[in-house]
C-alpha cells in the first residue's frame, strides 16, 4: 500500500481514537482538546489572548508541525470542532491541511455548518479509515495545488479579452438612445399597470455576468410577485432544464462486498454517497433555470416577457455600456458559475445582449431547446459574430417578438 500519513486526532473517544491508531494507515499524535492541540501545532507559541496592537487582529504564528491532516471530534470539552477550526483560520494556520470532523452520532444540522465554514469534511456514521485515507489524499492533492496567486495572462498563449467594435458600439447606443425616447410612454404605461397589479417596485435589477465574465447590476420590468426568489424552492421541479436521473445507488458499490465502497464516501445533498455518484449529481447539474408557466408571474408579467417589454430597461444597460444591442444573454451568478466546462464558457468572449441568436432560433422553432444546443448556439455567436450579422439577427428578433413564447 502507499505510505501512512501522519495525523493529528483531536478528542477522547477512545473506540474511535483505537481505530485510527491501530489502521496501518496512519501514525497518528493524539490530543484531549482543541487548545492542546493549537499549542502543539505553533511548538507552545501560541498564545490564545495575544493581540497586535497596530491591526487589532490575533498574531500569526508559524506552523510548527509537519502533518497530513487534522481530525477533530465534533463535541470536545471547552470548544467543538468549530470553534478551533475558526481559531485556525483566523491565524491562518494550516490552512493547506485537511480539516476532517467526525461526530459519533447524526447531525445534519452541524453537517451544514460545517459545510458553511469551509470544512473539508464531516462524518457521522460508517467511519472507515480506508475510506478517510483515500479522502485524505485527495483533498491534499487539491489543497497543494490552490494558491492564492495574481493571474498573469501570457501574450503568447492566445487569450484576448474581448473589446466592443467602435461600429457596433456606435450603433448601440445610436439604437438605445432613440429606443428609450420612442418607447418613453409605453415604458411609463408598463411602470403603472405593474404598480396596480402588486404592490412593491415596478423595476427589478439583478447581478449578471457578461463580456469576460464582468458583472455588473441587469435591469428590468418586474413581471414576477416580491417574493418570487423566495418560492424558488417550490417550483424547482418545474425546471425546464432540469438534470437527468443519477443512479439512486451506485451500480458498482452493488458489485463490492458490504461496507465497501468504489470510491470513498462523500456528503452531496445532505446524503452520505460514494464520490462517484456526487460527481455524476455534480455534472449533470444543469446551469440554466427554465420555468414553464411559473405560478409566480404576475398577469401583467405574462404579457410583457411575451412581448419582451420588461427587457425594455436594458436599453439603459447598452447606453451604460454593460451590454449591446446584440449578444449573448448575460447570465445569473449562480449560472455562470456553474458552467466549468472549457467548451461552454467560450460564450463569455462575446458581447452579453438584448437579443441574440439562441433567442431568434427558439422562437423560430416550436419544440424546447436543450440546454446543450443553447449553449451551442452562444459559442457559434461567439466565434462567428459580426456587425451585419448583427443586423440579421435584429430583423428576425423584430419577426418572432410577438410569438406566443414564455421567454
Amino acid at each position: 500500500m502507499s505510505s501512512s500519513l501522519n495525523i493529528l486526532y483531536i478528542g477522547n473517544n477512545q473506540p474511535i481514537v483505537d481505530l485510527f491508531m491501530n489502521s496501518e494507515y496512519f501514525n497518528v499524535t493524539v490530543k484531549g482538546n482543541p487548545l492542546s492541540a493549537i499549542y502543539w501545532l505553533t511548538d507552545n507559541q501560541f498564545k490564545i489572548f495575544d493581540l497586535d496592537k497596530d491591526t487589532r487582529f490575533d498574531i500569526k504564528y508559524e506552523e510548527r508541525q509537519s502533518i497530513d491532516a487534522i481530525i477533530c471530534e465534533y463535541l470536545l470539552p471547552g470548544i467543538n470542532a468549530f470553534s478551533f477550526f475558526r481559531r485556525l483560520k483566523l491565524n491562518k494556520l494550516y490552512q493547506k491541511t485537511p480539516f476532517i470532523v467526525i461526530s459519533s452520532f447524526k447531525d445534519y444540522s452541524a453537517k451544514k455548518n460545517a459545510y458553511t465554514l469551509g470544512v473539508d469534511d464531516f462524518y457521522h456514521r460508517g467511519i472507515q479509515t480506508g475510506n478517510i485515507y483515500s479522502r485524505i489524499l485527495l483533498l491534499k492533492k487539491f489543497k497543494s495545488e490552490f494558491e492564492n496567486k495574481t493571474i498573469v495572462v501570457d501574450p503568447n498563449v492566445g487569450f484576448n479579452a474581448y473589446t466592443t467594435p467602435l461600429l457596433k458600439r456606435t450603433f448601440d447606443i445610436l439604437m438605445a438612445g432613440t429606443a428609450l425616447l420612442i418607447l418613453s410612454p409605453l415604458m411609463i404605461l408598463t411602470m403603472v399597470a405593474i404598480g396596480l397589479e402588486s404592490r412593491g417596485k415596478v423595476y427589478y435589477f439583478s447581478k449578471r455576468v457578461g463580456a469576460n465574465y464582468k458583472i455588473f447590476d441587469f435591469y428590468k420590468f418586474r413581471s414576477m410577485y416580491p417574493d418570487a426568489d423566495k418560492r424558488l424552492k417550490e417550483v424547482e421541479h418545474l425546471n425546464q432544464y432540469i438534470s437527468e436521473t443519477v443512479e439512486a445507488e451506485c451500480s458498482e458499490c452493488a458489485k463490492l462486498p458490504e461496507g465497501q465502497y468504489c470510491s470513498p464516501l462523500v456528503y452531496y445533498d445532505g446524503e452520505q454517497v460514494c464520490e462517484r455518484i456526487a460527481n455524476k449529481h455534480r455534472s449533470t447539474r444543469k446551469a440554466f433555470i427554465k420555468i414553464k408557466d411559473d405560478p409566480r408571474i404576475t398577469k401583467v408579467g405574462k404579457v410583457i416577457r411575451m412581448s419582451s417589454i420588461d427587457e425594455l430597461p436594458q436599453l439603459i444597460n447598452v447606453l451604460k455600456g454593460d451590454m449591446s444591442i446584440v449578444g449573448n444573454r448575460p447570465l445569473p451568478l449562480n449560472e455562470a458559475e456553474a458552467l466549468t466546462k472549457k467548451k461552454w464558457s467560450r460564450r463569455f468572449r462575446a458581447a452579453a445582449g438584448l437579443t441574440g441568436l439562441w433567442q431568434v432560433e427558439k422562437r423560430g422553432r416550436s419544440g424546447p431547446m436543450s440546454e446543450e444546443e443553447r449553449f451551442a448556439l452562444d459559442n457559434y455567436y461567439a466565434e462567428n459574430n459580426s456587425f451585419w450579422g448583427d443586423i440579421v439577427i435584429i430583423f428576425r428578433t423584430f419577426g418572432a417578438v410577438f410569438q406566443k413564447e414564455n421567454m
